[in-house]
């Protein structure tokens, strides 16, 4: 599922390494497999990127040959069935800092932006951003 809707509902952010090991077959992890859990219950949001991302991941893996073609359409058609929703960008100023603060990407420092912003914890693999969450008391989902 995609598009705005009351983060009133939304229990956690998501972030692209999770998402796209729901679909990947060589990648698990205990966390994904928690927040897979989680999404059970309750919704999850993401900056808007985030579809651009988990094309750009599922289309990238079908380039080193780690998922067929079909198979990163169907992961696509399965991911957007979650209740995953997106939201708009947070502050560009923020964003910005953070990136700058944390040395991380515009895109990560997104996900860590509206995790603040919502208070709610964040979903994610990446370490960088795991420790950059860490110094801003992000809490992660367990």
């Amino acid at each position: 599922m995609e598009g705005d809707r009351p983060e009133m509902t939304a229990k956690f952010v998501v972030d692209t390494s999770i998402v796209c090991s729901w679909v990947l077959p060589d990648e698990s992890s205990s966390v994904a497999a928690a927040a897979f859990v989680h999404l059970q219950t309750s919704d999850a949001i993401a900056p808007d990127l985030l579809w651009h991302e988990v094309r750009n991941v599922l289309m990238m893996a079908r380039k080193r040959n780690r998922i067929e073609f079909d198979k990163a359409c169907e992961g696509v058609k399965l991911l957007r069935g979650l209740s995953i929703f997106t939201r708009r960008s947070s502050s560009d100023d923020m964003i910005l800092d953070l990136a700058e603060r944390h040395q991380l990407t515009a895109y990560d420092a997104a996900y860590l932006a509206l995790a603040i912003e919502s208070k709610l914890p964040l979903a994610t693999l990446d370490k960088q951003l795991i420790a950059a969450a860490a110094r801003e008391n992000v809490p992660l989902l367990s």
